[in-house]
Order: C-alpha cells, then structure tokens, then sequence
C-alpha cells in the first residue's frame, strides 16, 4: 500500500499545535460538520425508543428497530464508500446530509410509529453512508504516524455533542412531553443541517479510485489482521447491539431514574471518553495499538454487567464510566482498519468493513427486546459474556506487530 501524505515541520507555536492535534484543513471540517449535525440528533436520538412507545410501539417493536438500524448501518456503508470513492469526497457528504435531512421531517411528521422506520432508512445515510468518507479523509490527508490522532479529533467532536444535547433534550421532554419535545429538537436538527452542508462544501480532498475493483476484489485486498480484528470486532458490537437500544429503558424503567438523570449518565459517559482520547491515542502511536483495543473490547463487556449490578444512582454513575471507557481504544482501532485499506479503495475497504461487521449484528437488538421479554436483566447478563468472548478472541488472534 503507497502512501504520498507528508507534512512539513512546524515551526510557529501555532504550526505546532495544528501538527499536535493532526488539525488538517480536510480533517477539521469533516470533524465539525460530525459535530454540528451531531449536536442537533444527540438531542433526540438516546431517546427515539421513548418516542416509539409515545407512538404505539411496544418494546419487542423497540428492538426491532434497533435490528433495522444495524441493518441499515450493514448495508449503507459498501455504498457509502463506492459512492465517495467516485464521485468524490465532498460531493458524497452533501448528499449524504440531504437525505439525513429529509429523515428528520418524516419523524417530525410521522403520525404513528411505522413512519419511524421509513425516517429510519433516510437518517441513517449521515450516519452510515457517511461513515467510510469520513474515515477515507483521515486516511487521505493524515500519514499513518498521526492517524490515532486524527481519530481522535472526530471522535471528541462527535461526542461533545453526546455531553451537551441529551441533556437540553431530556429538559425539552420534561417540559414540553416526549412528542413535543423531539418535535422541537427536530427542527433544530434541520437548521444544523443547512450549516453542515455549507462547512462540507468547503472540502477539497480529491481522489483517484481504482473504478473496476469489484467488492469481491476488495475483500481480498484485505490484510490478514484486519480480517482477524473484523471477527473480534463482530463478537463484540454484538454486545453492544443486545442492549444498545434497551439501556434507557432498563435506566428509568427498572432503576426509575428520570430523563433528565438519564441524559446525565449519558452525559458523564461521554466525558469520560473525552478526557481519555487524547493520551490514548498519543501513547498508542507511539507503543502500539493492541493494549488500548483490549481496553476498549473489556469495556464494551463489562458496560451491561455494570448497568444490572448498580443499585443506586452512585453506582449508575460508575456503571457509565465504564461505559465511557469504551472509547479508550477506538481511534486506535479505526487507524488499523485505515492503515490496512488500500489507498485507491480506501472508501471502499471501509465501508465493505464495517457492511460486514453491522450486517453480522443485525440480530442483536431483536434478540435483546425477545430476551427482556424473560427479565430486564437477561440481555444484560447474555451481552457481557459475549463480550468477554470478543476480547478473549482478539486478545489471542492479533499479533502485536500487527496492531503497532
């Protein structure tokens, strides 16, 4: 795999920081489109299952819209990638942020919960379709030695919005009611979109796709290791997929915490993901990968085993620390699935990447809602243990040199 991304040595203070930070002009406006739309559906989103019940939906319903959200995230981003790949970086997310935006009005509108699957496949190609470009700038604009960095940049900017907005959306339902208040915070989200689109036009990253490779020719420009770190990778989101969608529920049904706490909770678990970012990915780049991936992979395990044990806010609060903790390893993650993808099918390599990994736990969230059906705290229970499997599996396949 060539790599042509090089960079001059900084020598102003500002220069450094830039060069500190990985703050690319290509890579901090991708960074801030994920982070301005973000801020406008992190108002909403954590609460889309309550939603759903305001309209009719039952909790087996519930679940099955998390499966059609992990269905949607498997087959958008083959796509996703194709699309940015060929028709170019910039151009791809403009209208990617166009159908998103015509998902928020079937939510604002919907009259029943069957329309929410329908805004469902249109919002889903912000967060799905968009996801390999975004990755792709990284890879296109950043040399390997500052990729963990540059993860991390998109990573803190899109969490930001998950400290800030499920709080102003958990006031926004406490005042206004669960149906009024997304309602709100849907039209907010339309104006922030109009925004993003106007940072996204400004991107200038262009690429030279290799345009005959067909998806089989891709899968098999895979590394080894990252075929090994798919599977783990699989096992894992599997985890987070059996209770994803049913964590609110099991908060303010089971723990009879409010919206508010819960946007709270939320809220601790993305600031601690934020203050473990940067030193993370900075030691990563510089000893290896593979520690800060097994951290990641223990938390994902250990999150719901932690969620059922607490048995007051106090130990909630610790429960979505750990939470938090997930991120530890993620920039350094994505930067081994970038540093594996061939550059002239990078998109592509991505998104055929994560197609497989969201298709295999497409399941998840259905089995999740079958098995609350039992008792709350079995999908709980169920997920941890598939977790621990998941690290176990990469713990024992991916060689340090591999993840260096």
């Amino acid at each position: 795999m060539s790599e042509s991304v090089t960079f001059r040595e900084p020598t102003t203070w500002r220069d450094k920081v830039i060069d500190y930070l990985s703050l690319e002009r290509n890579v901090s406006l991708a960074s801030a489109a994920v982070f301005i739309l973000g801020l406008g559906e992190e108002l909403w989103k954590k609460f889309m299952p309550k939603y759903l019940e305001a309209l009719g939906a039952g909790t087996p319903i519930i679940g099955l819209f998390g499966t059609a959200e992990d269905l949607f995230d498997a087959v958008y981003q083959y796509p996703g990638g194709w699309l940015s790949d060929h028709a170019g970086r910039r151009r791809a997310f403009l209208i990617f942020v166009a159908l998103a935006s015509v998902g928020y009005f079937v939510y604002l509108l919907a009259p029943s919960w069957p329309f929410l699957f329908l805004g469902l496949a249109l919002v889903m190609a912000w967060q799905s379709m968009a996801s390999p470009a975004t990755f792709a700038i990284i890879g296109d604009a950043l040399p390997r030695e500052k990729r963990a960095m540059g993860f991390t940049l998109q990573s803190i900017l899109k969490r930001v919005p998950i400290v800030i907005a499920p709080i102003a959306g958990g006031a926004l339902i406490g005042s206004f009611g669960v149906v009024k208040g997304i309602h709100i915070a849907l039209l907010i989200t339309l104006a922030l979109g109009l925004v993003t689109m106007l940072l996204l036009s400004r991107i200038t990253i262009t690429v030279n796709a290799l345009r005959t490779t067909s998806i089989v020719g891709v899968w098999r420009s895979f590394h080894n290791a990252l075929k090994r770190l798919l599977v783990s990778d699989v096992i894992i989101r599997t985890c987070e997929g059996m209770t994803g969608v049913i964590t609110i529920l099991y908060v303010t049904n089971v723990h009879h915490v409010s919206f508010t706490k819960y946007g709270t909770l939320v809220s601790i678990q993305m600031v601690t993901s934020i203050l473990v970012y940067i030193p993370a990915s900075r030691i990563a780049d510089r000893i290896g990968r593979k520690p800060f991936v097994v951290a990641t992979f223990l938390s994902f395990a250990l999150f719901p085993l932690a969620v059922v044990i607490a048995s007051n806010f106090a130990l909630l609060v610790i429960a979505f620390i750990v939470g938090g903790l997930r991120e530890i390893g993620e920039p350094a993650r994505k930067a081994m699935i970038v540093d594996f993808s061939q550059e002239n099918v990078r998109a592509r390599s991505i998104g055929l990447y994560y197609l497989v990994r969201s298709l295999s736990i497409t399941p998840a969230a259905a089995v999740g809602g079958l098995l609350w059906g039992i008792t709350p705290r079995v999908p709980f229970i169920v997920a941890g243990v598939i977790g621990l499997v998941g690290t176990f599996v990469f713990v024992t396949t991916v060689e340090e040199k591999y993840a260096s």
